[in-house]
């Protein structure tokens, strides 16, 4: 018993030793630097990828999660120790204990670093630097691009936020030509949770989508928003039912489980997935004729969902069937609208590509992006990779000698990895976006804000302001 609680208490502190959490490769780089180095300055940016505005979030949860206070400790830096030995062999000498040991005794167990960002929700065209982080104690230079590994992992919430916000201005594009712009907030739910790698991507990732949109069914990522940026309910979702819920009352009992349903949910919004046998006659005939008075008596609005076939095709189908047996109006803008107490959302296979297909096949066929909503997992949190936005992060200036050294990368096989050089500010002039590099930096009208140094949260960014900066303006779509 003591055996295994030695084990699993081992397992709780590599899972938050900062010793840990980086590449194999950069534990031994702490002598790979130029002789009597003394700063490493470093940046992070999307170098490009598919979309050309970027939404900059997530890196105060990582601040908060992994850097603040005393995250060096004596245990931590023995557990260290010991992982490297076995992982490299022994007589190799990587492990640079002599510099954490400092960190340790110098610094209290503190990180001696400074990290300046954009303020989060920003949102600016790619190529453009959103974080810089350099050291603060010139012996511990090697530290700067130690930490890479860890918080280049802001790709994710950042290409989270980013996508959802392109799906945002897609989505607003229909109602604007075709509905009502004001009911964006819940056009798109977070259905990501089972679908993602962990419980902390979903939190994460979950967190980024809730920057752009307010509906999720992803229980944790209205805990990262209200841990780690004060958030109170960052989401919001209604009663729905599944597969299981429906199929449960047999084929032959399906109206009973749809009878159900408005039973529970008398008043409100509740959805109820109708595929599980013959969506067109659940619509036309179950929905339609034979609960059509309990929908139409209501309190709210029954939203249809299926859940396979493909998609265009089908949305497009079921509105029609659902107008015949509901009716709908014509909208000042010509398009259809159905009754106020039901609407469709289209919960399978959506990504951004697929949401512009169906918005314009059915505005193609006079229906207005009214009439649906959509649910997306796995396009809204687990179809994106770092190179996606193309994410790096990259050294661009060392000190040496006393002597400021601009640092870069050019290789001549991809042109598309030049890095910057030297210091980096960021500015705004007029509503266009630069980074300034090269000797041509100037930190007086610097956009880029300290928010982290020497173990301390600088700039504790709140949920409201982040959604603020992240709004999507109607007039410029």
């Amino acid at each position: 018993e003591d055996q295994l609680q030695e084990e699993r208490r081992s397992r709780a502190l590599g899972n938050n030793n900062i010793i840990l959490l980086t590449d194999s490769y950069k534990v031994s780089h702490h002598v790979q630097y130029p002789p009597n180095t003394t700063k490493i300055y470093s940046y992070f940016e999307s170098r490009g990828g598919k979309h050309r505005e970027c939404c900059f979030f997530g890196l105060q949860y990582f601040i908060k999660r992994y850097l603040v206070g005393e995250v060096v400790t004596q245990e931590k830096i023995n557990e260290a120790e010991e992982v490297y030995r076995m992982h490299f062999g022994p007589g190799t000498n990587v492990f640079n204990k002599a510099g954490w040991q400092y960190i340790l005794e110098k610094h209290k167990g503190i990180l001696p670093v400074r990290i300046k960002a954009l303020p989060e929700g920003t949102c600016l065209p790619y190529k453009n630097a959103m974080f810089t982080m350099e050291n603060t104690d010139p012996k511990c230079f090697w530290l700067t691009n130690f930490l890479e590994t860890l918080l280049v992992q802001v790709w994710y919430p950042m290409t989270v936020a980013t996508n959802s916000r392109e799906q945002k201005k897609v989505i607003l594009q229909y109602l604007k030509e075709t509905g009502d712009p004001s009911l964006v907030d819940f056009k798109l739910h977070d259905f990501g949770f089972r679908g993602v790698s962990s419980v902390e991507t979903a939190g994460i990732g979950g967190a980024a989508h809730l920057t752009q949109f307010l509906g999720t069914d992803t229980v944790a990522s209205l805990v990262v928003a209200r841990d780690y940026y004060g958030a109170g309910c960052a989401g919001f979702s209604i009663p729905a039912s599944e597969h299981s819920t429906m199929t449960s009352w047999a084929k032959d009992n399906e109206i009973d489980a749809y009878k159900n349903m408005l039973e529970q949910y008398p008043e409100g919004l509740v959805a109820c997935v109708s595929d599980s046998y013959d969506l067109y006659n659940a619509a036309s005939k179950l929905w339609g004729e034979q609960l059509k008075a309990q929908v139409m008596g209501r309190k709210g609005t029954l939203v249809i969902r299926p859940d396979s076939g493909d998609p265009p095709t089908v949305d497009l189908k079921l509105l029609e069937l659902l107008g015949e047996a509901f009716g709908f109006k014509v909208n000042e803008k010509g398009y259809k609208v159905l009754d106020d107490h039901v609407r469709i959302i289209q919960g399978d296979g959506i990504d951004y590509e697929m949401i512009v297909k169906i918005l314009s096949h059915l505005k193609e066929n006079g229906w207005s992006a009214d009439n649906i909503a959509f649910g997306s997992g796995g396009g809204l949190l687990q179809k994106h990779n770092r190179d996606t936005q193309k994410c790096a992060f990259k050294c661009s200036m060392a000190v040496i000698d006393d002597k400021e050294v601009p640092v870069f990368k050019d290789p001549i096989t991809d042109p598309g990895k030049k890095s910057k050089k030297g210091y980096l500010t960021v500015h705004n002039v007029e509503g266009k976006w630069e980074t300034r590099c090269d000797g041509n930096h100037d930190f007086e009208t610097d956009v880029l804000q300290t928010v982290f140094e020497n173990g301390k949260l600088i700039l504790d960014q709140s949920w409201e302001d982040i959604r603020k900066r992240a709004e999507v303006n109607l007039d410029d779509l």
